[in-house]
C-alpha cells in the first residue's frame, strides 16, 4: 500500500494498541493531524474483541477487565459495567475471599484483617476526587498519595502479604499482586497489588460494554473527528518507508522499534533495547460454557474476576516455577466472566469465559488440561457445561519484566524514557512509564513529549 501524503503539522503513530491510540487521540486533541498505521486487519492490539469460540459469544483477545482504564479514560465515549463482585479467590473448602468496590464491605468479609485492609487501601483523597490518573502521571498532583503508593509498592509482595493474619486477606492481596507475573519475593512486586486494589475501591474492576474493542473504537473516533486517519492492513517494516512527519510515535516493543529504526538508532539505545528484559508468555483458554461456570463458592458465580489457585504458598510456587522456566503443574489461573457485567457478550444461556496463566517465555506446548484441571478444582462440574474452547499463547503481554529499573526508567537509563535518540521519533508502548495496562498513559505521556518536541502548546491536550 502506498504511503499517505501528509500535510504538516503531522504525526505518524505506528501501532494501534491502547497506547498508540491514546497517543494519537492526545495529539489530535492538541490540533495535530495524525495518521495511525496498524499492521493487522483490526485496530486495538490488546483491546481487540471477537467471537473466539462460538457464534454470538464475544471474547476479549487480551485485556478484559479495566480498573485503570476507567480512571484514565473517564471522558471517553465508553460505557463501563461491573459484576456484583469485583474479585473472588476460592479455596478448597468451598469458600472464597471477596473484594467489593465498597472497601467497608470488603473489610467486613475479612474478619480480623478488615481494619488492616481498610487502613492500607483507603485514602481520604479517593472519596473526594479521582487520584488514579494523576498517580499514573510523570508529575503526580497528589504527592502524598503518590508517596504512600511508592512506599507500599516498593515492598516485595511477600512482605506486605505478611501484614495480614487470615488466609483470605493474604490470598486476596497476593493474587492481585501476581497480575504482574513476577515472583512475589522481588522488590516492587507489591506495586500491581496496591494500585489495582486502590482502583477497585475507587472505580471497581469494570468491563467495557460491547467488548474491549469499544475502547479502541472510541479513541479512533477522536482521531478521525479531528481530521486524522486510521489505516489497517498497513505493516511497517522500516522507518524509511514512512513519509516525512513532524513526529513519529512507535507503539512497539523496544526490540521491534530497533528493527524498524535500523542504523538510525544510536548505538547506546540499540544496546539498551537489546538488553530489555522480557517477562513470561501467557497461555489463554477461551471457553463457551452453558449457564456459566458452576463454581462451588457462590461468590465466584457473581465475580467478574476469579483467581483460581488456592493458597498463597501455591501461588508463590506457581510464579517461581514459571520464572525458572518450568510449566507449573498447579498454575495461577486468572478467570474473567465479562458477561456477568455485560450480558451482550453472551448468547442465551451460553456464556463466554476466559482463563489465562503465565508460562515460560517461548512456550510452544498446550496447557489446556492444566488450566481446566485448576478450574475443575473449584468447579467440579465444569466439563459437563463446556461446549467449545480455543487456546492461544501470547508473548509477553505485559511488554517486559517487572523490575525496579523498568518501573522508574522504562527501557533504558534516561530522564527521557520516550525518546529513541532519533529526533522526532518516540517510543509510546507499555515498555515506557508508567508501564502495562490498557490505561493508555504511556501513550499519553509520549504524546506530550512529542508536543514539546514540536514546540506546541499542551493546554488543550
Amino acid at each position: 500500500m502506498p504511503a499517505p501524503t501528509l500535510t504538516p503539522p503531522h504525526a505518524i503513530v505506528v501501532g494501534s494498541g491502547p497506547n498508540g491510540l491514546t497517543a494519537a487521540a492526545t495529539l489530535a486533541l492538541a490540533g495535530v493531524r495524525v495518521t495511525v498505521l496498524e499492521a493487522e486487519a483490526t485496530i486495538g492490539g490488546g483491546t481487540r474483541s471477537g467471537e473466539l469460540t462460538l457464534p454470538g459469544l464475544l471474547h476479549d483477545h487480551c485485556s478484559a477487565i479495566h480498573p485503570l482504564a476507567v480512571a484514565t479514560h473517564r471522558d471517553l465515549d465508553v460505557t463501563w459495567a461491573r459484576a456484583p463482585v469485583e474479585l473472588a479467590h476460592p479455596f478448597d473448602d468451598g469458600t472464597a475471599a471477596m473484594m467489593m468496590k465498597d472497601i467497608d464491605a470488603t473489610a467486613r468479609g475479612l474478619a480480623r484483617d478488615g481494619d488492616r485492609w481498610r487502613r492500607l487501601f483507603s485514602m481520604p483523597a479517593l472519596r473526594e476526587t479521582d487520584v488514579l490518573r494523576p498517580l499514573l502521571s510523570t508529575c503526580p498532583r497528589h504527592p502524598a498519595s503518590a508517596a504512600r503508593l511508592g512506599l507500599l509498592a516498593a515492598m516485595p509482595a511477600t512482605v506486605l502479604t505478611r501484614a495480614f493474619a487470615t488466609p483470605q486477606a493474604r490470598a486476596l492481596f497476593a493474587g492481585v499482586a501476581a497480575h504482574a507475573s513476577t515472583p512475589l519475593s522481588r522488590p516492587v512486586s507489591s506495586a500491581a497489588g496496591v494500585l489495582l486494589i486502590w482502583a477497585a475501591h475507587r472505580h471497581g474492576w469494570p468491563v467495557a460494554v460491547g467488548g474491549s474493542r469499544s475502547i479502541a473504537a472510541a479513541l479512533a473516533a477522536i482521531v478521525r473527528e479531528h481530521g486524522g486517519t486510521v489505516l489497517t492492513d498497513h505493516r511497517v517494516t522500516s522507518l524509511a518507508e514512512l513519509p516525512p512527519a513532524d513526529v513519529t510515535l512507535l507503539d512497539l516493543t523496544p526490540s521491534a522499534a530497533a528493527r524498524l529504526a535500523g542504523d538510525r538508532l544510536p548505538a547506546r539505545v540499540r544496546r539498551a533495547y537489546g538488553r530489555y528484559p522480557h517477562g513470561p508468555d501467557t497461555f489463554k483458554l477461551d471457553l463457551a460454557v452453558a449457564g456459566g461456570i458452576p463454581w462451588t463458592a457462590a461468590a465466584c458465580r457473581a465475580a467478574g474476576t476469579i483467581h483460581a489457585v488456592g493458597s498463597v504458598e501455591e501461588l508463590t510456587s506457581s510464579l517461581r516455577d514459571v520464572h525458572a522456566g518450568r510449566v507449573s503443574t498447579n498454575p495461577f489461573v486468572i478467570v474473567t466472566q465479562q458477561s456477568l457485567a455485560d450480558p451482550s457478550r453472551a448468547a442465551g444461556e451460553m456464556h463466554p469465559v476466559s482463563a489465562y496463566t503465565s508460562v515460560p517465555r517461548g512456550f510452544a506446548g498446550d496447557a489446556t488440561e492444566l488450566v481446566l484441571a485448576q478450574l475443575e478444582r473449584f468447579a467440579p462440574a465444569l466439563r459437563s457445561r463446556l461446549r467449545a474452547s480455543t487456546a492461544t499463547t501470547h508473548a509477553d503481554i505485559l511488554s517486559g519484566a517487572t523490575t525496579v529499573r523498568r518501573a522508574v526508567f522504562g527501557p533504558r537509563l534516561t530522564t527521557a524514557p520516550y525518546a529513541t535518540g532519533i529526533p522526532g521519533v518516540l517510543l509510546c508502548s507499555a515498555a515506557t512509564p508508567p508501564g502495562p495496562g490498557a490505561h493508555g498513559m504511556s501513550g499519553h505521556h509520549a504524546a506530550h513529549a512529542a508536543l514539546a518536541f514540536m514546540g506546541r502548546s499542551t493546554q488543550s491536550a
